[in-house]
């Protein structure tokens, strides 16, 4: 698979997911030697705005390509070729407790197409993606755009390997908008506040947040923060608008994503599983679309066989998509 196409076939077919093709090769881990040591950087203003090109500038960043990194493991799972040798280790060990990692990855990002293909012809023309991740196409832009081309799409990350390729989030339609915000979930009213979002969506009209994968990255640490924090992202959004969300979860292989956290956490990123009542618990207050919470391949799928084709250990990812009252 191509890092700039992601094929229904190449989302849902089982067989090829656990080919050859998927292994950590030699190559992947002792390709390129200074991997490990390379640091890029970005140049430019530190406002997000365009700069000569038409697209984002951006600051001097350090990419930390010498650590592992959830969107660029994240990336390498989806085909792609932004990731380096720290991301393909992380991936490789992931993988050799979880088999079905990239599975998960493809049907999560599928999650995501329906969604927004379903949200865009159900009305919607303002997305908000919350940790948006590495540019793999199609993206949700092009999704919504595709059906109805004035959308408006701003997007959010804090990996600044993203902000460097955000020029790509930024093509769309002449009659749509797309905008990139360098920031973090866990302070959501940064996000609302930046001008790159208030610039393009009107949050006094209906708007669709989009939190796919992303809330398991974020820990309670006894304060149940990762609600606290969607429910400040819900409050700020009017009547009307929407919430697509997946979620990690160890209810179905509990062991293997007990291994699966401890490879997180040694390259420094802490993750918290939820169960589905906590997933429920996401959408308090907004009514769940049908089919309700289901797992990321069940949720509305494209064609019948595709809810029965990877079995829940597999997936091990919630979704579901509510309507603010």
């Amino acid at each position: 698979m191509s890092e700039d196409e992601l094929t229904h076939e190449d989302e849902l077919t089982h067989e090829d997911e656990l080919t050859h093709e998927d292994e950590l090769t030699h190559e992947d881990v002792h390709g390129r030697e200074d991997d490990v040591h390379k640091r890029e950087e970005v140049h430019g203003r530190d406002d997000g705005y365009p700069g000569e090109d038409g697209y984002p500038c951006a600051p001097v960043v350090d990419l930390q390509l010498d650590r592992a990194h959830s969107s660029r493991i994240y990336d390498y799972f989806l085909g792609g070729k932004t990731n380096f040798l720290a991301d393909r280790v992380a991936a490789a060990g992931v993988q050799r407790v979880f088999p079905a990692a990239q599975v998960a990855a493809r049907i999560n990002r599928a999650f995501m197409h329906r969604a927004t293909r379903f949200l865009a012809e159900a009305g919607l023309r303002q997305f908000l993606d919350i940790g948006t991740g590495i540019p793999t196409q199609p993206n949700l832009h092009d999704i919504a755009q595709g059906i109805t081309p004035d959308a408006r799409v701003v997007y959010t990350d804090n990996d600044p390997i993203v902000l460097a390729h955000a020029a790509a989030l930024l093509r769309g339609t002449p009659e749509g908008r797309t905008a990139y915000v360098q920031a973090d979930v866990t302070e959501p009213e940064g996000i609302l506040t930046a001008p790159q979002l208030l610039d393009t969506l009107d949050l006094s009209r209906p708007v669709a947040l989009s939190l796919n994968a992303l809330m398991h990255f974020v820990t309670d640490d006894g304060e149940d923060r990762a609600h606290a924090i969607v429910e400040i992202l819900k409050a700020a959004l009017p009547s009307g608008s929407t919430l697509a969300m997946t979620h990690a979860t160890a209810d179905f292989a509990p062991v293997a994503m007990r291994q699966i956290s401890r490879i997180y956490a040694d390259a420094g990123t802490v993750l918290q599983f939820r169960p589905r009542a906590a997933f429920l618990r996401f959408f308090d207050g907004w009514e769940l679309l049908e089919p309700g919470v289901t797992l990321s391949h069940q949720w509305r799928p494209d064609r019948p066989e595709d809810a029965t084709h990877v079995v829940d250990a597999e997936a091990s990812c919630y979704a579901a998509v509510a309507r603010k009252p």
